[in-house]
This record gives C-alpha cells, sequence and structure tokens, in this order.
C-alpha cells in the first residue's frame, strides 16, 4: 500500500464510506503523500533554495507503479518548481484514482445511490478493513503509547496533523489535546532522514495553506 492509500482508507469512514474531511486539504494531503512516497523511494528530493524548498528529481525511471508514475513525470517535465506551487496539479484525478484501486483490491466497496433521491453520489465504505486496522494499530501505539514511529507511519501522522483531524482518526483518545499535541511533537521531530523530513516539512505547509485559501474563499463567498 502507497502512503497515500493508508491516508485516504483513514480519512474515510469505515461505515457511512463519507470522508472524516473536504477538499481541497484531503485531496492536497493525498499528492504531499505521493510525493513523500517519491522521496521515500529516492526518485525525489527536496533541496532549500534560500527559505523555499524546491522539486529535484534524483531518478527519473518509473517505479511500476503507475499513479506514482504519471506524478513523476510530472516533476520531471517541471522540475525546480516549489512543491506548494505543484501539488495542486498533482493532486488532480488523484483521489479518484486511490478509491477505485481499493475497491478493485477489494478493500472499499463503491456504493452509488442519490441524495434526495436526485442527485448521484458515490459512497466507499470499507470492504476489507484488515490492513487500515494494522496502519490505526501503529497510529495508536506512537500517538497513545509514545512508541518511536517508524518513516510511514510518522509522515502519516504529520499529513494528519497538517489537516488537523488526528482527533477523528483516533476517536477512543480521552485527552484529544494531548493527541494532538504528541502528533504535531511527532511532526516536527527528527524522525526520519534529513530528504524525508525536509518533503514532509514542505508537504504539511502547502497542506495548512491550501486549507487557509480555502477558508478565506469560502468567508468571503458567504460574506458578499
Amino acid at each position: 500500500m502507497l502512503i497515500a492509500e493508508d491516508l485516504l482508507l483513514l480519512l474515510y469512514d469505515d461505515e457511512t464510506g463519507k470522508p472524516l474531511t473536504g477538499s481541497p486539504g484531503l485531496d492536497y494531503a493525498l499528492a504531499g503523500a505521493v510525493l513523500i512516497e517519491l522521496t521515500l523511494s529516492q526518485k525525489l528530493d527536496i533541496t532549500i533554495d534560500g527559505k523555499a524548498g524546491r522539486l529535484h528529481v534524483l531518478d527519473a525511471a518509473p517505479t511500476g507503479d503507475p499513479i506514482l508514475d504519471e506524478r513523476l513525470a510530472y516533476v520531471v517535465k517541471k522540475p525546480g518548481k516549489k512543491p506548494k506551487d505543484q501539488i495542486g496539479a498533482l493532486s488532480k484525478r488523484l483521489r479518484d484514482q486511490l478509491l477505485a484501486r481499493l475497491a478493485e483490491r477489494g478493500v472499499l466497496e463503491q456504493d452509488q445511490g442519490r441524495v434526495l433521491g436526485l442527485f448521484p453520489v458515490t459512497r466507499w465504505p470499507a470492504k476489507d478493513a484488515r490492513h487500515e486496522q494494522d496502519v490505526r494499530a501503529k497510529l495508536e501505539s506512537v500517538l497513545k503509547v509514545g512508541t518511536t514511529p517508524d518513516e510511514r507511519t510518522a509522515a502519516l501522522i504529520a499529513l494528519l496533523s497538517a489537516l488537523n483531524v488526528v482527533p477523528k482518526v483516533v476517536t477512543d483518545a480521552v485527552d484529544k489535546k494531548a493527541l494532538k499535541k504528541r502528533a504535531k511533537e511527532i511532526a516536527d521531530s527528527d524522525w526520519a532522514a534529513a530528504a524525508v523530513k525536509k518533503a514532509v516539512t514542505e508537504m504539511q505547509a502547502a497542506v495548512t495553506a491550501a486549507i487557509v485559501v480555502a477558508s478565506s474563499a469560502g468567508a468571503s463567498a458567504g460574506s458578499s
């Protein structure tokens, strides 16, 4: 499973098949997860130019995963760009591709219906939650027990923290403030190699910026 697939499973309710958070934050976080995956695979690096990180291609050869390879090819054509300026384009169609693949694997179920009997809607409830349960067990061990995370788990926590949805994912925590604080500590700590940590930091910033822009646009629309 990709980090993006794990993130998507965590951010969709197993029973209702509805997302726990909205766009564009969720979609940008998924794109961020793909960039982190490519960094872990030593396909990309984040170089620091002044105060801004920029995407640098280390290896343009395909990974064999069509979802990763589509985004890698895009970055190859546009090298040296800031992640926050690329993440919107990289997020296009990504959620649909991931959902469809998880349904093909029998992990999710594609449930098509209508709202108010008129408007078509697709829900994605869990069909086989075993992998997701393993991911959740690792998250809870890190966030509630205090165990040291591996790189993939820490990356997931950092993205969930950027989306501010940790309490929605780990729902049985007594002290939600402490849970969010622990997640932020993990996100800010030196849990990974420098290249991966830089990638995660840039993705957090890009996701947070997307949420702020979307919130501002919504507020402006509401006041007009």
